[in-house]
């Protein structure tokens, strides 16, 4: 095994992995690296948090629920047994090992072997002929102590989670987290996709229903679903929650009432569908609505636009929503986005926003369009948020973060996030500060910015942390 060992040992990820010249590694060991993490959106369970789950091996925190691997294996003609059904956790995590190889270039391969270094101290790569030794290794750590999931953020230095949470939850996992004391802040975000999700009546109706049990508002007519969802704001802010989050294809504006929004949420109580055009007005109205609610609540909004969702439908129908068979959707945004934040700017109701794009094709939209609405009230009021998704890989942080320079304020950013289920994720902010410092450095290297570290080192400092900090108040909670 030691020969195995020793042939596969891993050269390219050292201490000065992605950081191209001198200047890099100083802002990268001497700032980005010491700063704290404040991860303000991600998908992580509070249940697993509060509870302080220990997980049973490699597999069940690495491979259950993240599609991003599931799509690799896929591509690799990997059949679904060894992805979501029913084989072993070790013949699970063996398959993956093998597929491993033939990821280079794809991100995956980075964050793989980032994850395994840093949090298993494991320095050799993956692969079939390691995959027992890292399956042992790993599950054996994962039984100690401080491997269970806070002691997992602890390692990273994580200091806020934030959550994704529908508006029915109660919250009871944030509650008991701050019940416990904990150094970490577990707080809940605000997404409430499924509140104007009229395209299943009869999905909605049942929705509405637990809605109106949770809030203790009879959902009757549209001004009571405006009262119930204005009720569980109320509860989020009470609990912590100073972000709101919307997964959208694209922002929609209506000039006037195009139709009347009483008697659309009537026709659905009655069982009936809206026509397209009828659900946009639908949901244009409730947004608009929601979003004065954060406003007058000092919250954050995010709108991560341009996803298209669920392209498989076959596999769809065995596996369910967000198994990895999404993709980049090119819907128009600009204009609606645009008549949009307009409308709430009009009024001075324009809360904090952070836009995603998850087309590329769109940075330079996104760029552009936060800088019509920052007023000078709040510094990078109108965000333009990370590479989300398909774009929070080397290329694509690149390219967001050039685009912001050329067209905004890079030392505004509130920086990087996981997006992530995993617990063993957070390494991505580490990929996104070298990203961050590789820039800079490379931009001192050719005469571009002066080689003054005083000033830069705080700019990375405070993109990776304390724009974050101090941009959405959480340690005002």
């Amino acid at each position: 095994m030691d020969n195995i060992l020793n042939a596969t040992k891993s050269t390219f990820l050292t201490d000065d992995f992605l950081l191209k010249s001198d200047f890099a590694r100083k802002l990268y060991h001497d700032h980005a690296k010491k700063m704290p993490i404040i991860d303000y959106h991600c998908h992580l369970s509070p249940h697993d948090i509060a509870t302080n789950r220990q997980f049973e091996n490699i597999t069940a925190i690495w491979l259950e629920g993240d599609h991003y691997k599931w799509r690799a294996m896929r591509t690799l003609g990997v059949n679904e047994k060894f992805i979501t059904g029913d084989a072993t956790d070790q013949e699970k995590f063996e398959t993956w090992a093998k597929s491993v190889p033939h990821t280079m270039r794809n991100p995956l391969y980075h964050w793989t072997h980032l994850e395994l270094l840093r949090y298993f101290g494991i320095d050799y790569l993956l692969d079939k002929s390691t995959s027992s030794q890292v399956y042992e290794e790993t599950t054996g750590l994962l039984q100690e102590k401080d491997y269970n999931t806070r002691g997992l953020l602890s390692k990273m230095d994580v200091e806020v989670v934030c959550t994704t949470d529908d508006p029915i939850d109660t919250l009871e996992y944030h509650q008991s987290a701050k019940k416990q004391n904990l150094s970490l802040k577990l707080l809940p975000a605000f997404r409430p996709d499924k509140a104007y999700a009229v395209e299943n009546p009869k999905d909605y109706l049942s929705y509405l229903d637990k809605l109106s049990q949770v809030s203790g508002i009879t959902i009757s007519k549209y001004e009571d679903l405006l009262s119930a969802l204005e009720n569980r704001v109320g509860y989020f802010h009470e609990n912590g929650g100073r972000l709101a989050d919307h997964g959208l294809e694209q922002m929609y504006f209506f000039d006037g009432n195009k139709f009347d929004i009483a008697s659309l949420f009537s026709r659905i109580k009655d069982g009936k569908s809206l026509e397209p055009e009828e659900a946009r007005f639908f949901k244009f109205k409730t947004l608009t609505a929601l979003s004065k609610m954060y406003h007058a609540k000092g919250w954050t909004q995010q709108y991560h636009l341009g996803a298209l969702r669920n392209n498989n439908r076959r596999m769809l129908k065995v596996l369910g929503p967000d198994t990895g068979f999404d993709s980049i959707g090119d819907f128009p945004q600009s204009v609606a986005l645009s008549n949009y934040l307009n409308n709430l700017d009009s009024s001075d109701q324009l809360a904090k926003t952070i836009l995603y794009n998850l087309n590329p094709a769109d940075n330079e939209v996104m760029a552009t369009m936060v800088g019509n609405f920052n007023d000078g009230s709040i510094k990078g009021k109108v965000q333009f948020g990370s590479g989300w998704w398909f774009m929070d890989q080397k290329d694509g942080m690149e390219k967001q973060m050039n685009t912001l320079s050329n067209m905004g304020i890079l030392s505004c950013f509130v920086g990087m996030l996981t997006d992530s289920r995993s617990f063993l994720s957070f390494p991505r902010h580490e990929y996104f500060r070298r990203i961050l410092c590789n820039l800079i450095g490379q931009d001192v290297v050719n005469g571009e910015l002066p080689a003054d570290e005083k000033w830069l080192g705080q700019m990375v400092e405070n993109i990776c942390y304390y724009n974050a900090r101090d941009y959405f108040g959480f340690y005002e909670v």
